[in-house]
């Protein structure tokens, strides 16, 4: 099992005075100790309510800050997780997601989902469709992707875009092309793409496991249904990390982790780590969690 880190918020103490310095201290941190790879969200206002603040808390935008990382890090992959469909042109996403993986090395993803955040959209003038029509967007923004990334520069007519000269140059260094991992546990369309086309799924694993264990199960159907083998698809799930509140311990971590694995599960993304910026909770999932799920 393989052990990733997200970085959703970017309020610590002192910022933004020191915020470029705290966000690449604690990308260094978690490079170092050997985290698989380090997410931010892609969102211009910060998520409202389920403890995360307001609107208007620090955030910073997800590719810029992608690119900061690439030139502190060595080894984990990046990626946002996950980039609206509604918030770029596609062949615009698919240069930013080329150039990362290039500058960093080959360690780039594509994080990408229908979108959600209607009021940030609003906000900030995106546009913000119907949902069914962001679900054809994501799939047409992911055939783009895939045609680029083959190196197929022929013009791109779909339904919602047309690309007439689609060229893609440097091409990603990471071969055939970055992971396409698909935020999205919709189970009639969102799964069924993944199935389809993606790399990796992404899930949440808040609580009770027995949500997790039905979505997998669509997956799998979907997969039957396309011919697809459910095994060529990375299995990852945002986690809280818990230890050390309200009497959780490193040990409840690990074990949470294995029944994770039990079900499939191959990559643990921690969120929302508290007091992250003062480095000893990654230097404790570092030294205790990531050796101990290794194997998994």
């Amino acid at each position: 099992m393989k052990i990733g880190l997200q970085i959703p918020r970017f309020d610590w103490p002192g910022s933004p005075q020191n915020l470029g310095v705290t966000f690449a201290e604690i990308a260094r941190t978690a490079d170092e100790l050997g985290f698989a790879s380090i997410w931010v969200m892609d969102h211009y206002f910060q998520i409202e309510g389920g403890g995360m603040g307001k609107a208007d808390d620090p955030m910073l935008e997800g590719y810029s800050a992608l690119s900061f990382l690439a030139g502190v890090t060595r080894h984990a992959r990046l990626g946002t997780m996950v980039t609206g469909v509604n918030y770029r042109a596609p062949g615009y996403l698919v240069k930013q997601v080329s150039t990362l993986d290039v500058l960093s090395g080959g360690r780039a993803w594509l994080g990408i989902g229908a979108g959600w955040y209607e009021r940030e959209a609003a906000g900030l003038g995106l546009p913000f469709p119907p949902l069914k029509e962001r679900f054809e967007r994501l799939e047409e923004t992911i055939q783009i992707a895939m045609r680029m990334w083959a190196g197929d520069f022929s013009p791109y007519q779909g339904k919602h875009y047309h690309l007439a000269e689609p060229i893609n140059s440097p091409q990603p260094l990471t071969k055939p092309h970055p992971p396409i991992l698909i935020g999205s546990s919709g189970e009639k369309k969102g799964l069924r793409l993944v199935a389809q086309y993606a790399d990796a799924c992404n899930l949440f694993a808040f609580g009770d496991h027995a949500s997790l264990v039905h979505k997998l199960d669509v997956l799998k159907r979907h997969c039957d249904d396309l011919g697809r083998n459910y095994d060529h698809i990375e299995r990852t799930v945002l986690a809280p990390f818990t230890a050390g509140m309200g009497g959780a311990t490193i040990a409840d971590t690990i074990a949470n982790c294995q029944a994770l694995a039990n079900l499939g599960i191959q990559h643990v993304i921690f969120t929302s780590v508290p007091d992250v910026h003062r480095l000893t909770p990654l230097e404790q999932i570092g030294r205790e969690v990531i050796p101990a799920v290794a194997a998994l």
